[in-house]
């Protein structure tokens, strides 16, 4: 079996001081990748700032002889985006990867989850990610590669009490599905990591305690599905996958064939007698991006 190495190549990892980020930090170093390793170090729900998590995790990279920095920048600023990307370049010539993994997590429910608590989330989970994609960008285009890891949730599926961190992880797919268009052409490839992992975010304990865990659920078994897809032979742009608890999966958006009405317009009841049909899954396809999906659901108006 081959071995997928990182040997040339730059990675910045957001959100890399802990958990699931330090878990992707430490496979792409240990595989040879130069690793820029991000975190503001606030507390899960975005308050406060700790220089420690970032330099702890890139300090065990060089002790276990990997090349890393760390960088305690905020993505969830544009200029924030901006300085973490000229210190990877600054300081190893390139960026190669771009591993979106930070996040933060306010529980509420509705009506308690208010604006506020939907803006914080949407600016880390939703404007981070952009931010540092934005900042990359010009770098992947001019060497004419690069490889994008976003991070989704499968919270997005829906729980009572995490409206605004669904939501957000939620926009980040058709974020990545929209930067997926833009890269295929000039060598750009971004993904979606749905991770299952059980990490201080997963748990309610308290803001800063590692909630118990097995090892089936560690954050390390995340890690190797992130790592494929920011590898140069990656074969996919716009998926999603989710990984975890030794199970790696894909994760997709489809469309049913559906009901098509001939003749006069149709009406609310021609839509309830062909319920059946337009949620039937037997014939469903998996659209590209949005001009595959419109040129199948309009296929019937072809001359």
């Amino acid at each position: 079996m081959n071995e997928h190495r990182f040997d040339g190549r730059v990675a910045v990892v957001t959100g890399a001081g802990r958990g699931i980020g330090r878990a992707h930090a430490l496979l792409l170093a240990g595989r040879g990748a130069g690793v820029v390793v991000n975190d503001l170090g606030g507390s899960m729900e975005g308050v406060g700032t700790d220089d420690a998590p970032a330099f702890d995790v890139a300090a065990e990279i060089v002790a276990a002889g990997g090349a890393a920095i760390a960088d305690t920048s905020d993505v969830a600023s544009a200029a924030g985006a901006q300085a973490l990307v000229h210190a990877a370049v600054a300081q190893f010539g390139r960026i190669d990867i771009l591993v979106n993994n930070a996040g933060i997590i306010r529980w509420a429910a509705v009506p308690e989850a208010d604006a506020d608590n939907l803006a914080s989330h949407l600016a880390v989970h939703v404007g981070g990610s952009l931010n540092t994609t934005r900042a990359a960008w010009p770098h992947m285009v001019e060497q004419g590669y690069g490889r994008v890891v976003m991070t989704t949730s499968s919270g997005m599926f829906g729980l009572p009490d995490n409206v605004s961190y669904a939501t957000a992880k939620a926009g980040v797919i058709g974020l990545t599905r929209s930067i997926a268009t833009a890269g295929a052409a000039r060598g750009i490839k971004v993904n979606l990591i749905a991770p299952a992992a059980w990490t201080r975010m997963a748990g309610r304990a308290g803001d800063d305690a590692e909630p118990p865990g097995s090892p089936r659920m560690s954050p390390d078994l995340v890690a190797p599905m992130v790592a494929f897809l920011a590898h140069e032979v990656c074969p996919v742009t716009g998926e999603i996958y989710a990984a975890g608890a030794g199970r790696f999966a894909r994760i997709f958006i489809a469309s049913t064939e559906g009901y098509i009405h001939d003749g006069s317009a149709p009406t609310i009841e021609d839509v309830a007698d062909h319920w059946a049909a337009i949620n039937d899954e037997s014939g469903y396809s998996v659209p590209a991006d949005l001009d595959d999906w419109s040129t199948a659901f309009m296929a019937h108006l072809r001359p």
